[in-house]
């Protein structure tokens, strides 16, 4: 498949995850908006200029958490990412904002690393536990 012809709609979490992800956001009085891949989420800012394709390579500020808060991952200086390389969360949620603009994407297991236990390279421990609700703080700075 041509993956500049992405599809976001084409990659969805299973209505077992999504349900576990509205749990969440209801218990944490979070109002979000559901995308058709089952993933929410928030704009705080729209920005613009340019939008990200799936082919776009990308500057970005961003923080990773869990839903207990631990933050496993952030960039508070913009770094540069392929599009196409990123979990699907990502590849969905950056092209609906633009240079300047601000997202929150809230991640079902699917839609970010899955099954897979992420671990830290130098200690070994676990970052991101199997099957976790992920939840990016995501800023666009450019699209290159």
């Amino acid at each position: 498949m041509d993956q500049c012809n992405y599809d976001a709609c084409a990659i969805a979490a299973p209505a077992s995850e999504i349900t576990q992800l509205e749990a969440y956001l209801s218990s944490a009085s979070i109002t979000a908006t559901k995308h058709c891949s089952g993933m929410y989420y928030t704009i705080d800012v729209a920005g613009s200029g340019s939008t990200a394709t799936a082919c776009s390579t990308v500057g970005v500020k961003y923080k990773g958490q869990l839903t207990n808060g631990t933050v496993f991952d952030q960039a508070t200086t913009a770094v540069t990412f392929s599009l196409s390389n990123l979990i699907e969360a990502w590849k969905k949620g950056i092209p609906m904002i633009k240079p300047g603009g601000k997202i929150k994407l809230y991640c079902p297991p699917t839609l970010g690393y899955g099954s897979q236990v992420i671990r830290d390279n130098v200690t070994g421990n676990t970052v991101i536990p199997a099957n976790s609700i992920l939840i990016f703080e995501v800023e666009l700075t450019n699209v290159y």
